[in-house]
């Protein structure tokens, strides 16, 4: 049984929007976040990250989005209904207990992109084993930050790693939640 992790990608200042023009591909950081992917026994997405990403991996080719479009994707929402599109199923009932159904199934981790209302619910129910913060060396000044305005979470540093291209990925534990 794998964990469940929420892995987001930010600027040094934080911004995580949807307008992400500064994030620059082909750097070292590519291939822990490939590897990342190759862990993952399937995604688990909140309705808008869902949206958002499903129709860009739809339209993307290439080894890594083979990967990513594989992989099945479980989408928690109250007001979407099914059949899903890319490689999808909605989440119905118990969170909790759904996800913890969701990790026994699968061998590999159940990944989360987003780092929004659903992630702080994951985070909140303690069904987030861990938060990945990949942070980029640019400042972007966007106003859409990680679980902003939700909360505060404690967290324990479990480890960092610096990539040649100035990338740093910080990996925590989520402690508790603080409204």
């Amino acid at each position: 049984m794998g964990k469940s992790i929420i892995t987001v990608q930010m600027s040094a200042d934080a911004s995580i929007g949807p307008a992400i023009g500064w994030y620059e591909p082909g750097g070292e950081h590519e291939g822990a976040g490939e590897e990342e992917i190759r862990l993952a026994g399937a995604m688990l997405l909140g309705r808008r990250t869902y949206e958002a990403l499903a129709p860009i991996w739809m339209g993307t080719a290439g080894p890594y989005a083979e990967i990513v479009n594989a992989l099945p994707k479980y989408v928690a929402s109250t007001t979407l209904s099914g059949p899903l599109e890319w490689n999808a199923t909605l989440v119905e009932g118990d969170l909790a207990g759904e996800v913890g159904r969701l990790k026994a199934r699968h061998e590999g981790n159940l990944l989360t992109y987003g780092c929004g209302e659903f992630a702080f619910a994951l985070v909140e129910l303690g069904l987030a084993d861990e938060i990945h913060f990949w942070v980029h060396p640019v400042v972007w000044a966007e106003p859409a930050r990680p679980f902003h305005g939700l909360g505060h979470i404690r967290m324990a540093l479990k480890d960092s790693t610096v990539f040649r291209d100035g990338v740093v990925r910080h990996r925590y534990e989520p402690l508790r939640v603080e409204r």
